[in-house]
């Protein structure tokens, strides 16, 4: 384990608005390399615009964002996908296109006009992909025949072909059965111990984000209102602050977790 874990992403007096809607507001915020850290708050705190700004989805409106000390709005799109891997919120994959093939689409950032440079590379990242997730048997089934957890295990499959060191997921346990909410869960724990990939994530279950992080940042009006290891920052207050309501918060196995009163 590195002693010095370097900051990969820092971003500096975001703001961002819709209209005359500010939803960030004058954000600052450091995020570590090699961790799991997760964006918690209520609906419409603006974690999932922050997720779109550091993804390149959005433009801020003042401010930067800073991946490895490059501007992320100055990087090519391409460049910033050899870096960082998505999972978006909301996926859809043309009908009929199988497993393997829409995987295989994560290897487009290295490929030019079309063409990949390396297609002994491309089978090799693909086939990893395809097994860490757990996904390999149904590689030839239409995407559109899966159930919603092994869905959900495809697009991560295709990120992780994209061999980037950095992996950020919206909300992808939402809608899920818990007993797929934790296989997706701990894939992530895992591609982060074995692999070393920097996960960024928001999650919507406040205890599953406390289990799974090594970092909360807890979110309220477009601001920080708080970031740190999850048992050094949960509290009943800053529960109540989150959300507005009251919780107990406890422990178990030395790891936090919020009960209701």
């Amino acid at each position: 384990s590195k002693t010095m874990v370097d900051n990969i992403f820092e971003i500096k007096d975001l703001s961002f608005s819709y209209g005359n809607n500010k939803v960030i507001d004058g954000l600052n915020l450091k995020i570590k390399e090699g961790k799991i850290t997760t964006l918690i708050g209520a609906n419409g705190c603006g974690k999932s615009t922050l997720f779109n700004l550091m993804t390149k989805n959005l433009k801020p409106n003042n401010g930067e964002i800073f991946l490895a000390g490059q501007s992320v709005e100055q990087m090519k799109l391409k460049d910033f996908a050899r870096k960082a891997a998505i999972v978006h919120q909301y996926n859809t994959a043309p009908p009929d296109i199988t497993v393997k093939k829409l995987v295989e689409f994560g290897r487009t950032p290295y490929h030019t006009m079309g063409l990949s440079p390396n297609p002994e590379e491309d089978r090799g990242k693909v086939k990893f992909a395809l097994e860490i997730t757990d996904t390999e048997k149904f590689k030839d089934k239409p995407v559109s025949q899966l159930s919603g957890g092994q869905k959900q295990r495809v697009w991560i499959a295709m990120a992780l072909a994209q061999d980037t060191k950095i992996l950020f997921l919206d909300e992808p346990t939402t809608y899920l059965d818990i007993r797929y909410q934790l296989q997706i869960l701990r894939l992530v724990k895992r591609l982060n111990s074995e692999f070393n990939i920097t996960v960024i994530m928001v999650l919507h279950d406040i205890n599953q984000s406390l289990y799974y992080s090594d970092e909360i940042v807890a979110m309220q009006d477009g601001k920080i209102l708080s970031q740190g290891i999850p048992k050094e920052i949960i509290t009943p207050k800053l529960i109540e602050d989150v959300y507005g309501v009251t919780l107990e918060t406890g422990e178990i196995d030395g790891k936090p977790f919020v009960m209701p009163v």
